[in-house]
């Protein structure tokens, strides 16, 4: 762990030197993993990675019947969505695939103002259709599963990262993606192996250095949990919440003065932050409570602390 958060600092430094920094060249794609169609003529693809085969001759859950035979829906779509009438273009674009289930230009307009609205279903059949039409991309996949994600489907979220690291074993969002959701899940192991491959590849992913640090606590692997966040805080200095774990961290390793700074900077980038606001007035307390020769490492946070640290962010 050492080995890894020192090449991710120096990786870090180096970053900052580059305002384009050159990207990993990606391996060649695998091939896609098996995805169920359902029978035609007309037929749409069963969506989402993890669903069962639909029946031929099953409703499509995106499409929406035409009121007006004969009109070019998918147009109507794209005019409504320049004029920021994004329910309506919605609405057009669904239209459009009554007529073409596989339409792909419909689709992209439907994954994307779906998500938008935070329809997360109907993004997440929207993202999987175009997963099934295009079997060398991994972004419909890893949005699909970010969806499925928010819809706190987070078997069905890894399924599909999982999906699209077939298809490139080194992408760093799917990776990141299927660490989000294990998690989620409590496979707190397979999170951390997940989020210490996502920064092996992607040094200067602060998130995923922010998700590898909280999951680092969770596991009550405080120290290296201090050196992830520190990294992260360095990344983020605007992040209140990331400040804030770092404060827990650093707690948690006995280093008080520096963990009530964090949280003071964690609350002064965002006052109205509660979880950092407890934490600033809970540690400030026991400082002036606690004479300095009983100072000591922290083993176990405190439920306070416990309950203070941030949520994962994305």
């Amino acid at each position: 762990m050492k080995k890894l958060l020192a090449t991710v600092s120096a990786a870090l430094l180096f970053t900052q030197c580059q305002s384009n920094p050159p990207r990993v060249a990606a391996k060649p794609p695998s091939p896609p993993p098996a995805i169920v169609t359902s029978a035609p003529p007309p037929a749409p693809s069963p969506i989402l990675v993890a669903a069962a085969p639909r029946d031929a001759g099953a409703v499509d859950p995106l499409a929406l019947p035409s009121e007006t035979p004969g009109v070019d829906h998918l147009g109507r779509a794209r005019s409504l969505r320049a004029l920021g009438d994004v329910k309506g273009a919605l609405t057009e674009a669904r239209r459009a695939l009554s007529a073409d289930a596989h339409d792909e230009d419909a689709l992209e307009i439907v994954a994307t103002l779906a998500k938008q609205r935070k329809n997360h279903a109907l993004a997440a059949e929207a993202f999987g259709r175009l997963a099934a039409l295009r079997p060398d991309d991994t972004t419909p996949l890893v949005a699909q599963a970010r969806q499925l994600h928010a819809l706190k489907d987070y078997a069905g979220a890894v399924m599909a990262a999982r999906a699209a690291l077939e298809r490139d074993p080194e992408h760093v969002e799917a990776l990141h993606t299927v660490g989000l959701a294990q998690l989620a899940m409590g496979e707190l192991q397979g999170a951390i192996t997940s989020f210490e491959r996502t920064v092996e590849l992607s040094p200067s992913h602060a998130w995923a250095l922010n998700n590898l640090g909280f999951a680092y606590l969770r596991a009550n692997r405080n120290e290296d949990a201090v050196d992830a966040l520190t990294l992260a805080a360095e990344a983020l200095p605007a992040a209140a919440s990331v400040h804030n774990n770092l404060g827990v961290a650093l707690e948690r390793t006995g280093r008080k003065d520096e963990a009530l700074v964090a949280f003071q900077h964690a609350m002064d980038l965002s006052p109205k932050y509660v979880k950092a606001r407890i934490n600033v007035g809970r540690l400030a307390k026991a400082m002036i409570d606690a004479p300095p020769s009983d100072v000591a490492p922290v083993d176990e946070p405190t439920p306070d602390a416990a309950d203070s640290v941030s949520s994962v962010e994305p």
